[in-house]
């Protein structure tokens, strides 16, 4: 059986969290060269390298994210095991790192995520947003414990992970007071030549938009182009054009953008999908979210 020798565990995990050997070996109150040869012979046990220099900084490899993962769970496991025994509170809430994929609205990632604060157990949430390869790569090697995005996996994506469908559901079209008189009455051929407000191209959204229009023979006026949902609606909020955003989140927008609807369709879906490394969802934090989300968010 093989055994980690946990003092250089401890050496590398500070190193980490520093990104300097200078600063750990402060912290530790060792030798800058005992530290460094520790953390090579723990590098040399286990047959990868941890650490890769990034001008004066010390970086993670992908094998030295793994391990930092591993490693900042056992000491900190460690610290909790002295509390215990001691009599102090603990006070640890579970943690639910999440990634949002930058396409997704705001306001659904608020929806998605907010049955993890009414858990009996306290959560703290650490989100990231960022683009989805990026964002997959950190729950490949599980610096995320999953990932919410607009669409699935692709079949060509390198990341051993599983969809989880949440639900789905339809779009409405938003603009201000007098932008939305003029266009309810005849939509959604009012839309033919107005001013729009859309999603990149590089979006499912507008993919399935630009379908929906071509379809219904529409030929809106594109004023702007947005990545941010969020921004695309401050647009919206001033006048600049329409948009479109999921139904489900229909009320907010109104309330949080002063907006107003101009027309609904359900020809056009949006879907969404929790992505982790688990086949079969297991963080309860994740579990909540997912069960909330197809019993009664999208239910």
């Amino acid at each position: 059986m093989e055994w980690l020798n946990y003092h250089h565990l401890l050496y590398f995990w500070a190193v980490a969290r520093h990104g300097s050997v200078t600063k750990a070996s402060e912290e530790l109150r060792l030798a800058q060269p005992t530290v460094s040869g520790q953390i090579r012979t723990l590098e040399d046990a286990l047959g990868e390298k941890l650490f890769r220099k990034s001008g004066r900084s010390l970086v993670l490899t992908e094998t030295g994210h793994v391990v930092y993962s591993y490693a900042d769970e056992i000491f900190s496991l460690g610290r909790e095991l002295m509390d215990t025994l001691k009599g102090r509170p603990t006070g640890k809430p579970l943690k639910l790192r999440v990634g949002i994929t930058d396409v997704m609205p705001k306001l659904i990632s608020y929806r998605l995520l907010q049955p993890a604060f009414a858990m009996d157990d306290q959560v703290q949430l650490v989100c990231h947003e960022d683009k989805t390869e990026r964002l997959l790569a950190d729950l490949a090697v599980r610096g995320l414990d999953l990932v919410l995005a607009d669409a699935p996996l692709s079949p060509g994506v390198r990341v051993r992970a599983y969809n989880h469908f949440l639900g789905e559901c339809g779009i409405t079209f938003f603009a201000t007071r007098e932008l939305s008189e003029a266009k309810r009455r005849s939509f959604p051929r009012s839309l033919d030549g107005a001013p729009m407000l859309l999603p990149t191209e590089n979006t499912l959204l507008r993919s399935s938009l630009d379908h929906w229009f071509e379809k219904e023979g529409i030929h809106p006026n594109v004023v702007a182009e947005f990545e941010d949902s969020a921004l695309m609606k401050v647009f919206g909020e001033y006048g600049a054009g329409i948009f479109p955003a999921p139904s489900i989140v229909e009320k907010e927008i109104r309330e949080t953008y002063g907006s107003r609807v101009v027309g609904r369709t359900d020809e056009v879906k949006e879907r969404f999908y929790a992505i982790t490394v688990e086949r079969r969802i297991k963080h309860p934090a994740a579990v909540a979210i997912s069960e909330f989300a197809r019993g009664q968010l999208f239910g």
